[in-house]
């Protein structure tokens, strides 16, 4: 697994955790964008085959 995957998968932790809790208001959505983002970016540039 990547870096770009783990950083998404760690943002959409905090993103849940936000939720479960009720902190962060209308800024923890921006989380959620913020791994979709990184998410999209990673499956974009692939891996390269060699």
């Amino acid at each position: 697994m990547g870096f770009l995957r783990w950083l998404g998968g760690i943002i959409v932790f905090f993103w849940v955790l936000g939720l479960i809790f009720k902190i962060g208001g209308g800024m923890i959505h921006i989380l959620l964008v913020i791994a979709a983002i990184v998410f999209i970016v990673d499956m974009i540039s692939g891996r390269k085959k060699v």
